[in-house]
């Protein structure tokens, strides 16, 4: 090869590396984000959120974009071999109480088992689990969760808001429908997202 092409090569070589450095750099410098509050508009793939916090933020919505719903269910509707994901803080008297509960359909069993810090409020924490017994009690009911070889129990007091899943539509997504949106910001500050969840018949998606 001839110093003419090995240079050429070279700089290829270096420019297919910038490139992957690049992209590698963006994904890591992605950070996941949770948007919650209202629909202020919808315009193409740019939506804009009346957040909790009082501001304005626009996420631009990645081709192929999904909606879907949230509607209200009852501690009842909680058994034994059911999945869910209860957002809970620790108790003064020890243990954990739910802030909310969502109950995953039968076939979405399975999806995010575990436990980690959530930002529903400091210091909560969000549990994808299955039940394994469920307790009604004076004051609430209790359920035992078992995850990844581990197990945890959670009280539910009978305040706590409970929803499942549900089918909605992009036309739902009408200005002052609650939402939240999972989604991912980038350095620049610049939040992408791929599904947003809004609540059905007026409810606020409490997770």
């Amino acid at each position: 090869m001839s110093r003419y092409l090995r240079s050429i090569a070279a700089a290829a070589f270096a420019a297919s590396t910038l490139v992957i450095a690049t992209q590698a750099a963006h994904a890591a410098d992605a950070e996941r984000v949770r948007v919650r509050g209202d629909v202020a508009s919808l315009t193409g793939d740019k939506l804009v959120v009346k957040t909790r916090e009082g501001n304005d933020q626009t996420i631009t919505l990645k081709p192929d974009w999904q909606v879907g719903g949230v509607r209200k269910a009852s501690v009842e509707d909680i058994k034994p071999g059911d999945f869910v994901g209860i957002a809970s803080l620790p108790k003064a008297d020890g243990g954990d109480g739910a802030l909310e509960v969502l109950i995953f359909p039968a076939a979405m069993k399975g999806t995010g088992e575990g436990s980690r810090p959530w930002d529903l409020k400091p210091n909560s924490s969000m549990t994808n689990a299955t039940v394994a017994k469920a307790v009604k009690s004076v004051d609430g009911h209790s359920v035992t969760l078992t995850y990844q070889g581990k197990e945890k129990t959670i009280s539910i007091a009978n305040e706590t808001p409970i929803v499942t899943l549900t089918s909605a539509e992009k036309s739902d997504l009408t200005p002052g429908a609650h939402i939240i949106v999972m989604g991912e910001k980038a350095a620049d500050g610049a939040v992408t997202a791929s599904r947003v969840t809004v609540g059905a018949n007026g409810l606020v998606p409490p997770m």
